[in-house]
């Protein structure tokens, strides 16, 4: 592995027209992991285009740097171009083209430059020259990280980079507590503390941020909305596209809701149903011996972890939900 890291590195360095992309949906590992990289390269002597499919949610727009990428939905022709004269092109955090959108993977899979996967999602598709794979790590952050340590760059690592790996790890931790945390993240963790990352200012910034819509909404959903099976340890929070036009919705107003489920005392499993351009997306949660990766792969189009995954629906959100509550004995029993 670790000379798959200094080639990659090598790349850096030998190409003069390199593309960051990462998933749609932007969260705080997408953006951290990518933003890590750009400010890496640029302490290697190089410069980095960040595109991704959509913009950057609201509760992240504090993040120095987050300005920098190029939003696919807003930037079309000037994303295609980006990626169709790159000769290197990072793919972060997502295991498939088709988690760039539809339209972004064609010109993705037809770029000529060559394609470097870093990623820790089970089920790595086959369309990267160089793959990093590392599904027992907690977030693309850490692997960011491990790029830069096991090249022998540590040395590189300021606050510029560290802020954003560190906002990466945390957020796919869920501050540090989910069963994917290993004592290796929490030696990175310290060593990007002595490097400058101010860890309460960016718990504040993601935590302690709110507008009162945003918390109007998720009271609404924690109030209205909530679901929990009788003879099933699962609950169910689900948002409707009136519920989230009724409290002014912004992107990122509805995180973490899936984890408030989760929280609930005797509850094991979680899912949370939102109804967005035109589709239900859906995040699933779990813990202890239930997993959810499988039945979000094999039932709703989608995957992840086996404690967090999440998939989508073309049905109404009723249908969906109840799609679900049937298949609770399936996999949950």
């Amino acid at each position: 592995m670790i000379d798959t890291y200094e080639r990659i590195v090598e790349l850096v360095k030998s190409s003069e027209r390199i593309v960051i992309t990462s998933h749609k949906g932007p969260d705080g590992d997408s953006i951290g992991s990518s933003l890590g990289l750009y400010y890496f390269i640029q302490q290697l002597g190089k410069q980095a285009a960040v595109c991704h499919p959509d913009e950057a949610p609201i509760f992240l727009k504090w993040l120095n740097g987050v300005d920098a990428i190029i939003p696919f939905e807003s930037y079309p022709n000037h994303v295609r171009d980006l990626l169709e004269s790159a000769d290197l092109i990072f793919c972060l955090d997502y295991n498939s083209p088709e988690r760039v959108g539809q339209e972004m993977a064609q010109v993705l899979l037809a770029a000529r430059g060559k394609k470097v996967m870093i990623d820790h999602h089970m089920f790595p598709a086959d369309f990267c020259d160089i793959v990093i794979s590392e599904t027992t790590c907690c977030s693309t952050s850490q692997l960011i990280y491990e790029l830069i340590d096991q090249s022998v760059n540590v040395d590189l690592i300021n606050e510029n980079i560290g802020t954003p790996l560190y906002l990466g790890m945390m957020t796919d931790t869920g501050s540090f507590r989910f069963p994917s945390v290993q004592p290796r993240t929490h030696d990175i963790i310290a060593d990007l503390l002595r490097k400058g990352v101010k860890h309460s200012m960016v718990h504040e910034k993601v935590y302690d941020s709110n507008t009162l819509d945003r918390l109007q909404l998720r009271g609404f959903a924690i109030a209205e909305r909530f679901q929990k099976l009788n003879d099933f340890p699962v609950a169910i929070i689900s948002l409707s596209a009136a519920d989230l036009q009724r409290f002014n919705y912004k992107k990122g107003d509805t995180e973490g809701l899936v984890n408030v489920a989760l929280s609930v005392e005797g509850i094991m499993i979680a899912g949370f149903f939102v109804e967005k351009d035109g589709i239900i997306k859906i995040s699933f949660r779990s813990k202890g011996d239930y997993f959810v990766n499988e039945m979000s792969m094999n039932e709703f189009s989608g995957g992840g972890h086996k404690y967090a995954a999440g998939g989508m629906s073309a049905d109404n959100l009723e249908s969906t939900i109840q799609k679900f509550i049937d298949l609770v004995p399936t996999y949950f029993s």
